[in-house]
C-alpha cells in the first residue's frame, strides 16, 4: 500500500510539473511570444515596425527572413500577455501605415475554440510559433497600383501577363488562391456576393420596402433638412453645455436611487388600478359615444358662448367702475364688524336665556292681564277720545279732512295728535315686566331692553 501511495504521489508531481512546463512554454519559457508569420511579400516592413491588435499597440517586429520557397517569414514579438496566446484561427496582415510607406502588422489572436499555434521545435525560427501563409495578407501598396498606367511598367505587364497564362495553363485552382490570398479583398467580396444571392428575395422585399419609406421621406425632405439644421443648432448647444451635461450624468445614478421608491409605490398603483383601468377599457365604447354626441351640443354653444364673451367684453367697464363700491363695502365690513359680533352675541345670549320667548310671554300675560272678563268672555279695554273730528260730516272741517282727497293741506294745517297710554295701562305693564323679570336673576338687561320697546318706565 504504501508502494502504490508513492508511485501515486510521484504521479501527480509529474502531471503538476508537466503543467507547468506547458504553460511556460506557451510564454516561449517566460520570455515574449513570438510567432514567426509566413507572408507572400513583406516588402516594405521593417524591424521595429509596431504590432497591433484591435488597433493597439501590442508588441513589435523582431526579424524578417525568406522562407526557402521564397516566402516573407516575419517574426513578430507580442508584449502583452493578455493577447496570447494565439489559436489556429488568428490572422496577420501588413497595412500601410502612412503615405511615406511605413506600415504595420494587424494581427487578430482567434478564439479559444480552436487549438494553440503549434510551436516550431527544430530549424529557423525554433521556439516561436507557426502561423502559415493561408493565415496572413499582404496588400497592394498604392505606388505598385499607380506604376501600372506608366511606360515601360505597362508594357512589361502585359508580358508578364500573357506569359503568366501560359504558365499557368491548367492551374486555374492555384491562381484563384493565390489571387485570393494576395488581395483578401477578393476572398471577402467573394463571400459577400454569396451571402447577397442567398438573400436575393430579401434584397427585393428591401428595395421594396426603401422605396415605401423613401417616398414620404422624398416628400417632407424640406422638413428632414430642417430638422438636421435645428439638430445641428442642439448639438452645437448642447456641446456649450458639455459641462453641465456630464454633471447631470454624474447625479444621474443617485437620481435613479431616490426614484426606485416613487417608482415601486408607481407599480403597486398599477397594479391595483389594473382592474379600474379594465372597466374604463369597456367603458371606453359608451365614452366615446357620449363625446360623439356633445360635438353638436358644443357646436350649438359656440354662439352663445361667443355672445357671453361679448356681452362680458362690454360689462368689463361697469365691473371695474364698481371696484371703488366694492373697497367701501369691504370698508364698511370692516367697521362693522364690532357691531355684527355684538349683535351675535345679543341674539345668542336671547337664545340661550329665553328672551325671545320672555318677551313673547310678556306681550301675551300683558294683554290678558289688562282686557276684562265678564259673563261673555274676554274683552279688550279701550279709551274712547271723544273730539270734534269723532262726528260724522259730509264736509270737510279744518283739521279733519284727511279722508277727503285734499288731505296733503288739510292734514299740514292739522295739530299732530297721539293718543297717549292710561295710567291703569301703564301700571299694569309694569306690573307685568316686573314679574317676569323677577323669575330669572340678572335680567337687568332684559328690564331695559323691554323699556326700550314698550316705552315705559318700570
Amino acid at each position: 500500500m504504501r508502494r502504490l501511495a508513492g508511485i501515486g504521489a510521484i504521479l501527480v508531481l509529474a502531471a503538476v510539473a508537466l503543467t507547468a512546463a506547458l504553460a511556460g512554454s506557451s510564454r516561449g519559457d517566460g520570455g515574449p511570444y513570438e510567432i514567426r508569420a509566413i507572408f507572400d511579400d513583406a516588402s516594405f516592413a521593417v524591424q521595429g515596425e509596431e504590432v497591433r491588435i484591435a488597433g493597439a499597440p501590442v508588441g513589435s517586429i523582431q526579424s524578417l527572413g525568406v522562407t526557402p520557397d521564397k516566402q516573407a517569414a516575419v517574426t513578430l514579438e507580442v508584449d502583452d500577455s493578455g493577447f496570447t496566446p494565439f489559436y489556429a484561427n488568428a490572422t496577420c496582415a501588413i497595412r500601410p501605415q502612412s503615405l511615406i510607406g511605413e506600415e504595420y502588422v494587424d494581427c487578430n489572436p482567434g478564439t479559444s475554440t480552436f487549438p494553440p499555434l503549434q510551436r516550431i521545435t527544430h530549424g529557423p525560427g525554433a521556439g516561436s510559433y507557426l502561423l502559415p501563409v493561408t493565415r496572413t495578407t499582404s496588400p497592394v501598396d498604392f505606388d505598385i497600383v499607380q506604376d501600372i498606367y506608366q511606360q515601360p511598367v505597362r508594357q512589361q505587364l502585359a508580358i508578364l501577363i500573357d506569359e503568366l497564362g501560359t504558365g499557368l495553363a491548367a492551374r486555374g485552382s492555384d491562381l484563384n488562391a493565390v489571387i485570393h490570398r494576395a488581395d483578401p479583398a477578393l476572398g471577402y467580396t467573394d463571400q459577400v456576393i454569396q451571402i447577397l444571392a442567398r438573400q436575393n428575395r430579401a434584397l427585393a422585399q428591401l428595395a421594396t420596402d426603401s422605396d415605401a419609406v423613401l417616398t414620404p421621406l422624398a416628400r417632407e425632405r424640406q422638413s428632414l433638412a430642417g430638422f438636421v439644421v435645428q439638430a445641428n443648432l442642439t448639438s452645437v448647444a448642447s456641446a456649450a453645455r458639455a459641462a453641465d451635461i456630464a454633471r447631470s450624468f454624474q447625479l444621474f445614478p443617485s437620481f435613479l436611487r431616490q426614484l426606485q421608491p416613487l417608482m415601486t409605490d408607481l407599480g403597486t398603483l398599477a397594479d391595483q388600478g389594473t382592474p379600474l383601468m379594465s372597466e374604463l377599457g369597456q367603458s371606453a365604447s359608451g365614452l366615446a359615444h357620449e363625446f360623439t354626441n356633445l360635438t353638436p351640443f358644443a357646436q350649438a354653444a359656440r354662439p352663445a358662448l361667443i355672445e357671453l364673451g361679448a356681452a362680458s367684453k362690454q360689462s368689463q367697464p361697469a365691473l371695474v367702475a364698481t371696484i371703488p363700491l366694492a373697497r367701501q363695502l369691504q370698508s364698511l365690513g370692516q367697521q362693522g364688524a364690532p357691531a355684527a359680533a355684538s349683535l351675535d352675541r345679543l341674539t345668542a345670549s336671547l337664545n340661550t336665556t329665553g328672551g325671545i320667548q320672555q318677551l313673547m310671554k310678556l306681550l301675551f300675560y300683558g294683554t290678558t292681564a289688562s282686557n276684562g272678563f265678564d259673563s261673555f268672555g274676554h274683552y279688550v279695554r279701550e279709551e274712547l277720545l271723544v273730539n270734534s273730528c269723532t262726528s260724522y260730516s259730509t264736509s270737510p272741517i279744518t283739521g279733519c279732512s284727511s279722508t277727503f282727497q285734499d288731505a296733503g293741506a288739510a292734514a299740514a294745517q292739522a295739530p299732530v295728535r297721539t293718543a297717549q297710554p292710561s295710567a291703569h295701562t301703564d301700571s299694569l305693564v309694569a306690573a307685568a315686566v316686573r314679574a317676569a323679570t323677577a323669575r330669572r336673576p340678572g335680567n337687568g338687561q332684559l328690564s331695559g331692553l323691554l323699556h326700550y320697546l314698550i316705552g315705559t318706565g318700570i
